[in-house]
């Protein structure tokens, strides 16, 4: 551990880490009725005056020390959520392209059973996709209780990406009806309707916005395009969107703010330092399955009458 981590090694590490957590968690939420306030929130954000003593290198390597720490908590905690088979998690990711949605959801789910966790990347919609509602792919991709869902890119980019380019909608075939703010409020409605049923249901929703600068997610594109075994990820439309970055701030703002609530809150996440990045994910991830009302499987008299027998005939199996 870095020397100047402003957390102590041994007793009291874990109450230390949970206050801190908190205090973080305190900063990164958007509280319901609140505005999401992105213009004022930093990117670079490193988590507090206890950081800003530490130099990049120093950031960065507790950030990551963190990381593998909460990673195998993060396990025990899925495994925990697996067996008591009572909830699901809910994750969603919205960002601007290069904001490190694939990285995170990488590093923080690294030690996660796959069994217990499955990812959806939702791209355009399908022609099948658009002749039902616009939440009716994302209800087909739930998971199931006692797993972890991932959304990498969500039902919001009907609220976002739909309203920067609205000739998207024309495509979506809808009956006559409201346009412009109207039919954004109403999906707002929709949204927090839905993620209310999920969460009255035992699903849990926890939503993340990467919220990278348009300085680091600049200087990501060009490294991307030195790098020949990276040059792929890099798509000439990424550059093309830059240029409505304003319009997707304000989309990103106004869908934040409306659909933040106690039952499926969003946290905006600073995203120009990635390391940091994850460590305020997972430290969100935990908090959320720790304060689930999660049991093991309590097993019947029949059950432990079986376990017993079974325990018999090994043990007289290994003395023969």
């Amino acid at each position: 551990m870095t020397d100047n981590l402003p957390l102590e090694v041994g007793v009291g590490l874990a109450e230390d880490e949970a206050r801190l957590r908190q205090r973080i968690r305190e900063h990164l939420i958007v509280k319901p009725g609140a505005s999401a306030g992105l213009a004022g929130r930093d990117p670079a954000w490193a988590g507090g005056p206890e950081f800003e003593g530490l130099s990049a290198k120093e950031l960065k390597a507790a950030a990551k020390e963190y990381l593998e720490r909460s990673v195998k908590q993060l396990a025990e905690a899925q495994e925990f959520l697996w067996a008591s088979d009572t909830y699901a998690l809910l994750v969603v990711f919205q960002a601007m392209d290069a904001a490190g949605k694939d990285s995170t959801i990488k590093h923080v789910m690294s030690g996660v059973n796959p069994h217990g966790v499955q990812v959806t990347s939702f791209k355009e919609p399908s022609a099948e996709e658009r002749d039902h509602d616009f939440l009716w792919r994302i209800a087909k991709a739930l998971p199931e209780r006692g797993r972890i869902g991932i959304f990498n890119r969500s039902h919001y980019e009907e609220v976002v990406i739909a309203r920067v380019h609205p000739e998207l909608l024309e495509q979506e075939n809808l009956p006559p009806g409201p346009r412009g703010g109207r039919l954004w409020k109403q999906r707002y409605k929709d949204i927090n309707a839905f993620e209310r049923h999920l969460d009255n249901d035992g699903t849990r929703v926890v939503k993340f916005f990467l919220n990278v600068s348009k300085e680091e997610q600049k200087q990501r594109f060009l490294a991307r395009l030195e790098d020949p075994y990276r040059q792929w990820k890099f798509k000439p439309a990424d550059v093309r969107e830059r240029t409505h970055w304003d319009e997707y701030m304000q989309a990103y703002e106004d869908a934040i703010t409306a659909t933040s609530t106690k039952w499926a809150p969003w946290f905006v996440i600073p995203a120009d330092r990635k390391p940091v990045m994850r460590a305020m994910v997972v430290g969100v991830l935990l908090d959320t399955i720790r304060s689930l009302d999660l049991k093991w499987p309590e097993l019947s008299d029949a059950d432990r009458a079986a376990a017993a027998e079974a325990r018999r005939l090994l043990e007289a199996e290994t003395r023969s």
